[in-house]
């Protein structure tokens, strides 16, 4: 029998579960006597995933995650009709912005689609502009899509409702990019606008 949580319940065990995954990671490029940075998201500094981005915007151009050199990059895969997790999430990376005045504009929010299939062009382009116009939205095919959740270790999956229609279970995180363009944070749902404000401000001063 395949045990069902309600959709709150089932993102909490998601991020729980991705935290436990990616805390074990460890910093191989770091000296032993190096000072290491204290963050409040999870330090995943040196990991072998999360390190390639190659997927279309809204306008049929391929972007990937070289051309963001010099900024803080916060990617994140979700899908427009999530009703608490996606929007929160990407309220808050607006919000960073705001409270960074000018150097906002050295910080670029990714939305990677796991529901292209409804997420169109149009709808992404109307989604994420009423939230931040600086926003960048991705969408692939199916294929595509899944290859770079594989890439990221990110999970999503189609959860039948009552009504015959579907929601998605996904990872409930995002990974934090340092303007070298290297990842180095995943962070938690729920963490915080000031937490993440502050980490962002560590890794702007990196650069």
């Amino acid at each position: 029998m395949r045990l069902r949580f309600p959709l709150r319940r089932r993102q909490f065990v998601l991020t729980a579960a991705s935290a436990l995954l990616l805390s074990g990671c460890g910093r191989p490029d770091a000296s032993p006597d190096a000072p290491k940075a204290t963050f409040h998201g999870v330090d995943i500094t040196g990991a072998s995933y999360a390190r390639q981005l190659s997927l279309k915007d809204l306008d049929g151009r391929l972007r990937s995650l070289d051309e963001f050199k010099g900024k803080v990059v916060f990617v994140f895969f979700g899908f427009t009709q999530c009703p608490d997790v996606c929007p929160t999430t990407m309220a808050e990376i607006a919000e960073v912005r705001r409270r960074l005045g000018p150097d906002g504009d050295k910080v670029q929010a990714i939305f990677v689609t796991v529901d292209p299939e409804r997420d169109t062009p149009e709808v992404l382009k109307a989604y994420l502009g009423n939230l931040d116009k600086n926003f960048i939205g991705l969408r692939g095919t199916r294929e595509e899509t899944d290859a770079m959740a594989r890439e990221f270790k990110v999970f999503y999956q189609k959860v039948p409702t009552s009504e015959g229609h579907y929601t998605i279970d996904h990872t409930a995180g995002g990974y934090l990019f340092d303007p070298q363009g290297h990842v180095r944070l995943f962070v938690r749902y729920g963490m915080g606008v000031d937490q993440l404000t502050a980490d962002v401000r560590q890794l702007l001063a990196s650069s």
